[in-house]
């Protein structure tokens, strides 16, 4: 009993503990008030440790510091200066931080010097200190408590000033108010940290019994963070829930695999914009799903277990919502009624003096007279009681009384002085004897209070039936075609027609898949990186997709090439500039990414790749316009260590373009330096042996020295490119033929993007 009456458990009056009232007092007593300096908060402590409240330093510090959190109170009653720790860490030590009373802090303590509230001895008995404070606010409401003592705890939630002192205006109205209409002025707790307040069924059963448990839900909305990926941003968390909190637990669940949809998480609060967290989807997940996942795996939805356990005449009691503010209005009346009985009596007294120093006055000279003729002070005291019918009082004060007093000015200030308090003692009598006027006192000094120190609602009220678990948390498994541009990636899906094709429908690969697929990207250095194409952006109509380096880690000088299935059933081939073709053996795919797939020499880099059944055909084009068709059942499937075999012969030139071939509709496109371009069924060319150096595919005019660019494509895939555009294609030539012009200068070959995606893609 001990613990809990001196420690742990608040009173149902000023709603504070016996250390928090302890503090409060000291800095009143040390004069450390709103309008005064800042003070070191080890002078305090010290101060409340040594004259009202023997016990730890540290403990007086941390409820001291809690005095001034304004996000674990939702009106601070200590001003705090420094470093007051944050819903994270603890504060700087006690000899580095200031503080002061707050005006808030000071209405708690209004008036204590007015008789209004008891005092007993301190722990020594050399001084006194206050049982309670006389409260100008429902504080055990408005800024709730929590306290663990022996067998019982206590946990009141705050609530928000102004609704407060509507619900107790309308209970001084209304003594016989219910619930229902109670919770019609105070709805709900309001958090200084805000959230969003579910379950309100809950909520009345608290206030009902005095226990309960609700929830509290982070506010959080869904936002672009990017052009291209989209995210959650957080700017409110649950009471008593840092965000450190939340990025650790968050950060946990990704290490461990349980949350595998956010590819990053950012604090971006500052004092500017307050709490700011945002957390990054990953592309392909859907964000409101992402939302559903954290608000159940971490803190961003929390319980509040209401236990409104408090002190009521000294004894602990468990106590709804309208017995805490019937408790807090029998206090009030108290504080009020004997406030005003000592204003009264002061008044009275004051009175009685001014009505004697005008007796005496009104008869100063035979009053001059007695003091004259008197041998000391008590004997003048003496006769002025009997000659004048005075008291004791009256008496000392005309013989303290100074000659400037007996002007003529002076006598009408007494006069008008003794109708005033006249009139005070008269208002204050009607107080007292009606208790009409004394509620109207109460509800009026209130809403000053609620006037001065009220914010707006913090915490938002919902009963919605969360739609969380509807939600699929993978967007749907639909078919899509993976594009690689020169060195953008992207994927497309299904979409209207288009009638005239543009430069943006054209790419260097396509691979037709699914949205929850992966796919292995080949390079320039004969590595092969792992892609979720879930993870990639849209392509609309008009775009080209997105850097390629923003999904793998390219080297200095890497490019991407290719695209291929993860777990091909048939080999990879690989052709490099050097002549080499490599068929990977699908029994030795990489499982870790990036990884080798191709040995190369130095000097040596990949230019083409592609998947390559046993009855493809192996092409290699030069820039010296030499083309080897040769069937790919002639190489031999390898590991990833190998470096593959020789595929065409070559000159001065190097291998300018690189493919397996399964159609036998198939084109070879080609466009010499002078931005000529060709077009040849490969069909027309012969095979020819690996290591031979094939047949010339272009006959080079005088203007022309090589060819620039080679492609092979079926024809209603093909585009042509100029600087300008998109160009018409030539007629077929004979393989030897030479290049045609064109209306404008070509510059490269491409695929075009398909008009429609589906599984028969």
């Amino acid at each position: 009993m001990s613990v809990i009456v001196a420690r742990a458990i608040p009173d149902v009056r000023d709603g504070l503990k016996p250390v928090h009232r302890r503090i409060l007092y000291s800095l009143h007593a040390q004069a450390i008030r709103p309008s005064s300096p800042y003070k070191k908060c080890a002078r305090v402590v010290g101060d409340t440790m040594g004259r009202y409240h023997p016990h730890g330093d540290s403990a007086i510090y941390e409820a001291l510091v809690r005095l001034a959190q304004p996000w674990s109170m939702a009106i601070p009653v200590v001003d705090g200066h420094g470093n007051f720790g944050s819903p994270d860490d603890g504060p700087a030590a006690s000899r580095y931080t200031e503080c002061r009373m707050s005006l808030a802090g000071a209405s708690l303590l209004e008036s204590i010097e007015e008789n209004t509230v008891d005092f007993h001895p301190n722990y020594d008995a050399t001084e006194t200190e206050p049982s309670v404070l006389p409260a100008a606010f429902p504080n055990l409401l408005v800024n709730g408590g929590s306290g663990i003592a022996v067998g019982m705890a206590s946990n009141i939630a705050p609530h928000n000033l102004a609704e407060v002192v509507s619900g107790i205006c309308a209970m001084l109205d209304n003594p016989k108010i219910d619930l229902d209409e109670m919770m019609t002025h105070i709805p709900a707790p309001d958090f200084p940290t805000g959230g969003e307040i579910r379950l309100l069924d809950e909520v009345k059963a608290a206030y009902t019994t005095g226990r309960g448990t609700f929830r509290i839900r982070a506010k959080a909305h869904i936002i672009d963070v990017t052009a291209r990926k989209r995210g959650i941003e957080i700017t409110e968390l649950p009471y008593q829930v840092g965000p450190e909190q939340i990025i650790a637990k968050i950060k946990e669940l990704i290490n461990a695999k349980k949350i595998s949809s956010i590819s990053d998480v950012k604090d971006l609060s500052d004092r500017r914009v307050g709490l700011r967290l945002v957390v990054e989807c990953k592309t392909g997940f859907n964000p409101e799903a992402v939302l559903a996942e954290l608000y159940r795996l971490t803190r961003l939805e929390d319980s509040f277990g209401f236990n409104a356990v408090a002190l009521v005449h000294g004894q602990p009691e468990t106590l709804g919502l309208l017995d805490m503010c019937r408790h807090y209005i029998e206090h009030r009346r108290e504080v009020t009624r004997r406030r005003t009985e000592f204003r009264r009596d002061k008044a009275a007294a004051r009175l009685h003096i001014v009505e004697g120093l005008l007796i005496a006055l009104s008869a100063i000279d035979d009053v001059v007279a007695t003091i004259r003729s008197s041998k000391d002070t008590e004997t003048a005291r003496k006769k002025l009681i009997k000659q004048f019918s005075l008291s004791e009082v009256q008496a000392t004060h005309i013989l303290e009384m100074p000659l400037r007093r007996l002007t003529s000015l002076e006598v009408t200030k007494l006069k008008d002085e003794a109708r005033e308090l006249k009139s005070t003692i008269r208002d204050l009598e009607k107080i007292l004897a009606s208790p009409k006027a004394m509620t109207e006192l109460i509800k009026s000094e209130l809403q000053n209070v609620a006037d001065t120190f009220s914010a707006p609602r913090r915490s938002t009220l919902s009963d919605a039936i969360d739609p969380a678990g509807e939600i699929a948390l993978e967007a749907p498994d639909e078919a899509c075609v993976v594009a690689l541009g020169e060195s953008t990636l992207g994927k497309a899906l299904a979409q209207t027609p288009r009638t005239k094709p543009t430069k943006a429908d054209v790419f260097t690969a396509l691979l037709p898949t699914t949205t929850r697929a992966s796919i292995g990207v080949v390079t320039s250095t004969g590595r092969l990186h792992k892609l979720n194409v879930a993870e990639l952006v849209d392509i609309p109509v008009k775009t080209t997709g997105a850097q390629a380096a923003e999904y793998i880690e390219l080297l200095p000088g890497e490019v991407p090439l290719a695209l291929v299935p993860m777990d091909p059933s048939v080999p990879v081939a690989i052709g490099t500039k050097n002549g080499v073709i490599k068929r990977l053996d699908p029994k030795t795919f990489p499982t870790r990414f990036p990884a080798e797939i191709i040995s190369l020499a130095d000097d040596d880099s990949v230019v083409g790749a592609g998947l390559c059944p046993d009855d493809a055909l192996l092409v290699m084009v030069t820039s010296t316009a030499q083309l080897l068709k040769t069937p790919a059942s002639k190489v031999r499937p390898q590991g990833r260590a190998a470096g593959g075999v020789a595929g065409i012969k070559l000159d001065e030139s190097g291998v300018l373009y690189f493919a397996p071939v399964s159609d036998k509709d198939a084109l070879v496109a080609l466009i010499t330096d002078s931005g000529a371009a060709k077009l040849t069924p490969l069909a027309d060319y012969p095979e020819k042996g690996r290591a031979t150096s094939g047949v010339r595919c272009c006959r080079l005019r005088a203007t022309e020295s090589i060819l620039s660019r080679a492609h092979i494509s079926t024809p209603d895939s093909l585009a042509i490119l100029s600087a300008k555009g998109l160009l018409d294609a030539p007629e077929l030539a004979k393989r030897d033929a030479a290049a045609t012009d064109m209306t404008s200068p070509a510059v490269g070959f491409g695929l075009l993007r398909p008009k429609e995606v589906g599984q028969d893609n």
